[in-house]
């Protein structure tokens, strides 16, 4: 008794820094609810973060259990974080500066949808749902205050630069596009203002392909009719959230013969750019003639590019993450605190009440009233002599001096069972 007064926060992972989509691909959970059900039962609270670009999990709990729970799981080679490098590393990413693709917004997006995944599998503690909440806060300010986000700000847009970059102009090509999700939807709005012939969507649920055909002035493409498609496509675009591959080595194979011309010694060239995590296509298409394929890690060059192009804002946005930073240690470390005090105020209530059943006991038959009287005056007597303690153990914890408030805290429930011995 009690708990460390220290942030109980621990964050590890992969990304794209030190991992190629390979490596990013196995290390994945493909059963995130299952993973956070396991979680549930080892820390307070458990968040995971999966996106094309880093696989990253948050517990409320230290780093030595995190590593050890994520070994038991087959997962190696992960860098590790504790205590106040946890808030930097998640300001740093929900304001875009620690992304693939410089000041993109969808880690935004995907921040939320990883809180509420906890939220549902009941993992989501008081303190994630501020790690989250906070770091999100934090990088919708970067976006308002800075021009971080000006320009291709998402892998969608960057695989639209890509092939722009690889054909040297989109204009007058035809473009599928393979999904119709967020990233689907990034991609397609990114080549609506290309000047292209034709844009194609396709999709497994057809509607849905319909959809985002019509706001881009596209065609929607029954995913029965895909390969079809992609023989009439310079480039194909896949980005869907299938578990498996959707395009496949064979398939490209006859793709590529309908492609060559009878006095053409080889077929026009495909070029395919996967940007779906796992991958949507096969890596034995590389083998056949014709054909070009990209994948997220082909997409550094664009975020170099990027890179410069922002470095200002990237400066002036770690301006505003050292702003906030300070505020966020105090409420992470208000939050252990609390956390604390509440375990410390339970400990209270407990001794109060067997106080007051042995006062009562000795005073033998009482009246209702004079039992609410008694009871009313324990109660209020443990709150006056917690009241001071509570606001100087909360104050020191804030302030990061967490031996003065531990120091407290043991003088508090080392005086009670010095009381105890002495009877």
């Amino acid at each position: 008794m009690p708990d460390s007064l220290t942030i109980p926060l621990a964050l590890a992972g992969i990304s794209h820094h030190t991992a190629d989509i390979a490596t990013l691909e196995a290390f994945r959970f493909p059963d995130e609810a299952a993973f956070l059900r396991e979680a549930r039962e080892r820390f307070q609270g458990a968040l995971l973060l999966q996106t094309c670009n880093r696989v990253e999990v948050l517990v409320q709990g230290d780093a030595q259990s995190l590593e050890g729970f994520l070994q038991e799981h087959g997962r190696r080679d992960f860098a590790v974080i504790e205590g106040e490098a946890v808030p930097r590393h998640l300001l740093e990413l929900a304001a875009g500066i620690d992304s693939l693709i410089v000041g993109e917004d969808q880690i935004l997006g995907q921040l939320k949808r990883a809180l509420a995944a906890a939220e549902e599998a009941g993992t989501a503690s008081s303190m994630i749902k501020l790690c989250i909440n906070k770091a999100v806060h934090v990088g919708v300010r970067v976006r308002r205050q800075t021009r971080i986000n000006r320009g291709s700000v998402s892998v969608g847009s960057a695989a639209v630069t890509l092939a722009e970059r690889l054909l040297g102009t989109l204009r007058d090509r035809h473009i599928l596009v393979v999904g119709s999700g967020e990233m689907g939807v990034l991609v397609a709005q990114a080549l609506a203002a290309k000047g292209l012939t034709a844009i194609y969507v396709a999709n497994r649920t057809y509607d849905r392909a319909v959809m985002l055909a019509e706001k881009i002035g596209g065609r929607a493409v029954n995913f029965k009719d895909l390969y079809r498609y992609i023989a009439l496509s310079d480039v194909v675009i896949s980005c869907t959230a299938a578990p498996h591959p959707v395009i496949r080595t064979e398939d490209i194979m006859g793709v590529m013969e309908e492609r060559l011309w009878p006095l053409d010694p080889h077929p026009r060239h495909l070029i395919l750019i996967d940007i779906a995590q796992p991958r949507d296509i096969e890596d034995g298409v590389r083998s056949i003639d014709g054909v070009h394929l990209f994948t997220i890690d082909d997409l550094r060059s664009i975020n170099d590019a990027a890179m410069d192009s922002r470095r200002s804002e990237a400066d002036r946005a770690r301006e505003i993450i050292d702003e906030e930073l300070d505020h966020f240690i105090r409420l992470l470390r208000r939050t252990a605190a609390d956390e604390t005090l509440a375990l410390l105020y339970t400990w209270a209530e407990s001794i109060r009440v067997r106080e007051r059943d042995r006062a009562l006991a000795r005073l033998g038959e009482m009246d209702d009233r004079t039992v609410e009287v008694i009871d009313d005056l324990c109660r209020a007597l443990t709150k006056k002599l917690l009241s001071d303690v509570t606001m100087a153990i909360r104050t020191s914890a804030e302030r990061g001096d967490t031996t003065t408030a531990e120091a407290l805290m043991r003088a508090i429930t080392q005086g009670e069972l010095c009381s105890q011995n002495e009877e």
